[in-house]
């Protein structure tokens, strides 16, 4: 395996785990704080605060560098 496949193997695998931190972050924040009226639109569901949370963990952890050919 090439150095260029190992990087692009580690970036893939940063993005699944920032997936996985955010989607337990975003269900946590619903569990612990959430909305109890029921009228927040993102906060009172627990698969729309999961998603909401899964989003912000994959724009955190996507890596933005370019790998240089060579």
């Amino acid at each position: 395996m090439q150095v260029k496949d190992k990087i692009k193997n580690i970036k893939w695998l940063k993005l699944i785990i920032g997936l996985l931190i955010g989607a337990v972050g975003g269900y946590l924040y619903y569990y612990y704080v959430g909305c109890a009226s029921g009228t927040c639109a993102i906060q009172s569901d627990p698969y729309k605060m999961t998603a909401y949370g899964m989003m912000m963990g994959a724009i955190l952890f996507f890596d933005t560098k370019k790998i240089d050919e060579a």
